[in-house]
């Protein structure tokens, strides 16, 4: 409403309003000339009720037949006197409005100009009712309403106002998530909110303030209001995490931001041959101030801090104390790969072991440098010499020899050489070149993870990127969770932790697996459309299989074939490995990874896990446990007791000889009820399965009387009333959301199939 239509109503001019408003703050600026209804009405009352003037509220309407040309008129004489009022202070006009009881109520105004718009409102409301009486009519009761209503509405207003005449457009560069509310974007870019909804709608997008939208949406938009935004850096895809690829995860790291970061060293080798001892010579010798005791076993990973030889600058060093190698292997058969050094520790005593062997061949595998730690040396029977011939003979010759292993000679116990070795690892590390991001949302690896009984489920890990804070809302394998509690390997409680740093945490919903990577995301709400996806890629992630395997090395995607081989006696395993090498053709190595004596156990699976080999034994036995685990695992265990059909076999893997043949299995039907519409090629389907069972798979589209094919899918993800079901069986109803290019009607019927491999 104009605000001269307001004057008017009141017998008076636009100045002598507005010098009657002065006194109270109704938040009507002085280069308004429209206001709300709402405020209009409002003014009116308190006006004619200062003036005790009668006023037909419900007659007026808000609605004043002004001509045009007296409306002109009105609004031409109130510009020109406050024109006038700028110049010089206005003339006392000779009518005089104020009454003998307006007087009266002088001191009532007087309070009432300390007081907010809001208090206004409640004060005029109060008095309204006090003039009602007891036993007001319900006429009054719904006026009353109207304007309590009317007053909160102007006080929302005046709220929003003020909040988006604070807003400045941002400059430079605004970093958004891939998903950010409408609210949100607004404030990261500096736009009041309608903005942002008006230029959605322009883009055929409907949103309220609470919804969200995805990065790409959000680009458009800002790029029509001239913001330039740019996606956040440090959130790795569904798909990379659940490969555990950290190179991949990391690869988008701008260089711009990366830092040197310290070493991550894993010391491996045979039970007693010092490798705690050595760990705990480091960790007393070289700890870091304020740091004093004996190994925390229980986290199994600690940080020294020492100054390398002929250097002032002190640098850092992420020691993993593992139980053996079995927790490195796990790892790197689930993809994690965080270790930059391996130590080999051998006893100058007893030489090369079994298990020594093992662990070289792991850290082979793994493809890091390696550092040999000849301990006890300090030992009447230790013999250098022999233990360097042993390595040599394992492939790990000596730099004294004419390789390129570096060997420290060392002693735990009085601990010679334990500076030196810090002085190698320190040197590979430079040319290593180690670097990370630490300004980017963390990423870190699970080593250890247990449940704790005041805790809960708990984990260590290690911060390959970023830095990790307490509060973050994190994804990690499966599960999902919030930084609640952090310890450093002394079990000090910490807020933050930093690249290549260990810690324990606490905060799982559930307890994660070893070589799981947790991503940090910007809130819970981000964390479960994350977790949703990955569960979905597990899902329906095809399990490796012997089958798998012989079609990638007859597609020649595969160029090794690694085999974990076990024999009875050292006769025989030596006689397989040379017959074995003499296999290998133009397009495919065969490569023993490793050769034991003894039965196969769970150790020689999982490195066959994470060098995506086979496991053969040779007149030896598998025990159950170690079936169990191959199966969860994927792993092919061949049992062979004639030499010539395991080397026929191996010559069939390699030159394709076994090729297997596709055949399709048809799972389940399912009738077509009601579709929804989501974002691109994703829908979700409601219907009932007419026969088998619905599972995550492929799909084709079946139409029309004749139920022709008109095209292909896959289920994303099977859903019963509320809940996540893996199949919805014969019979059932069930809703899906499915991917697929074309346009899911009702009527169809989903037809679920299954490719499997046989052999020929």
């Amino acid at each position: 409403m104009r605000l001269v239509q307001v004057a008017k109503a009141l017998g008076m001019t636009g100045q002598q309003l507005r010098k009657e408003l002065e006194s109270v703050d109704f938040g009507i600026k002085p280069t308004d000339r429209e206001i709300p209804d709402n405020l209009a009405q409002g003014v009116l009352r308190f006006v004619a009720r200062k003036h005790n003037l009668e006023i037909d509220m419900d007659a007026l309407g808000f609605s004043f037949d002004l001509d045009e040309d007296e409306e002109q008129k009105d609004e031409s004489s109130e510009e020109v006197e406050e024109d006038q009022e700028e110049v010089e202070p206005a003339k006392k006009s000779g009518k005089d409005l104020i009454s003998d009881k307006e007087r009266e109520s002088k001191e009532n105004l007087d309070v009432l100009r300390k007081l907010t718009l809001d208090d206004v409102s409640k004060e005029a409301i109060k008095q309204q009712k006090v003039q009602m009486g007891d036993d007001p009519t319900q006429e009054e009761k719904d006026a009353l309403k109207k304007e309590e209503a009317a007053m909160d509405q102007m006080k929302e207003r005046k709220e929003a106002t003020v909040h988006q005449q604070q807003i400045k457009k941002k400059k430079g560069v605004v970093l958004l998530p891939e998903q950010v509310t409408i609210k949100e974007f607004a404030e990261k870019a500096g736009v009041q909110v309608p903005q942002v909804i008006q230029t959605l709608m322009k883009n055929g997008v409907m949103a309220n303030i609470t919804q969200a939208i995805d990065f790409d949406t959000a680009a458009i938009a800002a790029a029509e209001l001239g913001v330039n935004v740019q996606k956040e850096e440090g959130e790795a895809s569904a798909e990379n995490l659940m490969s555990r690829d950290l190179e991949e995860i990391l690869k988008d790291d701008d260089n711009e931001n990366l830092i040197e970061r310290p070493a991550i060293v894993v010391v491996m080798g045979h039970v007693d041959h010092g490798k705690t001892a050595i760990l705990d010579a480091i960790r007393n010798t070289n700890v870091v101030a304020g740091e004093a005791g004996g190994i925390t076993q229980h986290i199994g990973a600690y940080q020294v801090e020492f100054a390398p030889t002929g250097s002032k600058e002190t640098k850092k060093i992420t020691f993993l104390d593992t139980p053996g190698h079995e927790a490195f292997t796990a790892m790197r058969a689930r993809g994690a790969h965080i270790t930059d050094i391996v130590i080999i520790v051998v006893s100058a005593e007893d030489g090369v072991m079994p298990t020594t062997v093992e662990a070289i061949n792991h850290a082979k595998e793994a493809k890091v440098p390696i550092l040999v730690a000849i301990n006890k040396i300090d030992l009447p029977n230790a013999d250098i010499e022999k233990v360097k011939g042993d390595l040599s003979a394992n492939g790990l010759q000596p730099e004294d020899w004419g390789g390129k292993t570096p060997v420290v000679l060392c002693s735990a116990k009085t601990k010679q050489g334990i500076d030196e070795l810090l002085d190698h690892i320190s040197l590979l590390a430079e040319l290593e070149e180690l670097k990370g991001n630490p300004d980017r949302h963390a990423v870190a690896t699970v080593i250890e993870s247990n449940l704790d009984s005041s805790l809960g489920p708990i984990a260590t890990v290690i911060v390959n990127a970023g830095t990790l804070k307490k509060g973050d809302a994190f994804v990690c394998g499966t599960t999902l969770g919030k930084v609640r509690l952090m310890e450093d390997a002394n079990g000090k409680r910490i807020d933050t932790v930093n690249l290549s740093a260990p810690s324990r945490v606490s905060g799982f919903d559930e307890v994660p697996q070893i070589g799981d990577i947790l991503q940090v995301v910007s809130n819970e709400k981000e964390a479960r459309g994350l977790l949703n996806k990955l569960k979905d890629i597990e899902e329906s992630r095809k399990k490796r299989s012997f089958a798998d395997l012989v079609t990638r090395l007859s597609e020649g995607k595969l160029k090794q074939l690694r085999v974990v081989l076990k024999a009875d006696a050292h006769g025989s395993l030596e006689a397989l490995q040379d017959s074995m090498a003499k296999l290998s053709t133009d397009g495919v190595a065969v490569k023993v990874i490793h050769a034991g004596i003894g039965s196969v156990s769970e150790t020689d699976v999982m490195m066959a896990s994470a060098s995506d080999g086979i496991v053969i034994a040779f007149h030896t036995d598998v025990p159950s446990t170690v079936s169990r685990t191959a199966e969860r695992e994927g792993v092919e265990v061949r049992m062979y007791d004639i030499v010539y059909a395991l080397l026929d076999d191996v010559e069939g893997l390699v030159k394709g000889l076994v090729e297997p043949e596709e055949e399709e299995q048809i799972v389940g039907q399912l009738d077509v009820k009601e579709v929804f519409l989501t974002k691109r090629s994703e829908q979700i389907v409601g219907g009932k399965v007419k026969s088998g069972s619905m599972k995550r798979l492929p799909f084709r589209l079946l139409r029309g009387d004749k139920k022709e094919e008109v095209g292909t899918g896959k289920i994303i993800s099977l859903r019963k009333v509320d809940k996540d079901i893996k199949e919805a069986k014969e019979g059932t109803e069930c809703g899906m959301r499915v991917d697929t290019s074309i346009l899911v009607e009702p009527g169809d019927v989903l037809e679920v199939f299954l490719k499997e491999l046989k052999k020929k």
